[in-house]
C-alpha cells in the first residue's frame, strides 16, 4: 500500500511500545536492581531512589551519570551492577507480560501494523527479558538506546530509529508511541508521533503522563488496538 497516495492519511502503520511497565510487568524490579547496584558500590540507595523513580524510562546509564556527577567510570560501574542485578531477578522468573499485552501486539500485527519494542535497558538485559518471556521473535524489531546512537528517552531517537529502520511509515504522524512514563511521552511528542498513549500499568500516573504530552491515557496497553482503530474511523 502506498501511504503517500493520501498525504492526509490517518492510518497508523508503526507502533512503538515500551517494555517494562507497558508490555512487561516486572513488579518493581527496577528499584530492586537499583538498590542492589547502589549497595554493591557502597552507596546509600535511599538518597537516590526519588531521582530513579522520577526518571523511569530514561536510559539507565544516563541516570547513573547524573547521580554520580558525571563521573563516567563510576556511572559505568553502577550501570553494569544494575544490569547484572536486574538480569539475575529476570532469570528468577520475576517478570511476566502485562495482562493482554501479547494479545494486543498480535492484534496490532493482524491489523497490518508494524510493532517495535523499545527499552531504556542495555541490549543484554533487553534480550534477557525477551528470552524469559519467549518474545524473541514476537516483533520485527527491538531497540535499546545503543541501537539509536546511545541517547535514550526522553530523546526521540529510538522512535525515529524505528521509523527509519522499518520503513513502515511515510510520515511520523503515522507513528503511535505507547509507554508508562513521562519520558516515554516526551520521546513520543518530540518524534512527532500522531498518537502518544500513556498507560497506567507502570511508573507514572495519568496527571504526569498528560503533563508530558500524552494524547490519550489508557488503563493498559490492551486497549491500544481499539484506540488506534477508533482514531482512524
Amino acid at each position: 500500500m502506498n501511504h503517500m497516495s493520501n498525504p492526509n492519511t490517518r492510518e497508523h502503520t508503526l507502533v512503538v511500545l515500551d517494555m517494562a511497565g507497558t508490555t512487561v510487568a516486572d513488579g518493581g524490579l527496577v528499584e530492586q536492581a537499583f538498590t542492589a547496584a547502589a549497595e554493591r558500590l557502597g552507596e546509600d540507595p535511599a538518597t537516590m531512589i526519588d531521582y530513579v523513580r522520577a526518571t523511569m524510562g530514561e536510559s539507565k546509564i544516563s541516570v547513573f551519570r547524573h547521580l554520580f556527577g558525571g563521573d563516567e567510570t563510576r556511572a559505568e560501574q553502577a550501570n553494569l551492577a544494575f544490569e547484572a542485578a536486574y538480569g539475575e531477578l529476570v532469570s528468577d522468573g520475576r517478570i511476566a507480560p502485562v495482562p493482554g499485552a501479547a494479545e494486543a501486539i498480535a492484534a496490532l500485527k493482524d491489523q497490518g501494523r508494524t510493532v517495535v519494542l523499545t527499552t531504556g535497558f542495555a541490549r543484554v538485559t533487553q534480550d534477557a527479558i525477551l528470552d524469559a518471556l519467549g518474545w524473541s521473535d514476537l516483533v520485527e524489531l527491538t531497540l535499546c538506546p545503543a541501537d539509536a546512537g546511545g541517547r535514550g528517552r526522553p530523546y526521540p531517537d529510538m522512535v525515529l530509529a524505528a521509523f527509519l529502520r522499518t520503513g513502515a511509515a511515510d510520515d511520523v504522524r503515522q507513528v503511535v508511541v505507547a509507554g508508562d512514563t513521562s519520558y516515554d511521552m516526551l520521546s513520543g511528542v518530540r518524534s512527532g508521533a500522531g498518537i502518544v498513549a500513556g498507560v497506567l500499568t507502570g511508573a507514572h500516573d495519568e496527571a504526569a503522563l498528560k503533563e508530558h504530552g500524552a494524547t490519550h491515557v489508557l488503563p493498559s496497553v490492551a486497549g491500544l488496538p481499539a484506540l488506534i482503530g477508533e482514531s482512524e474511523a
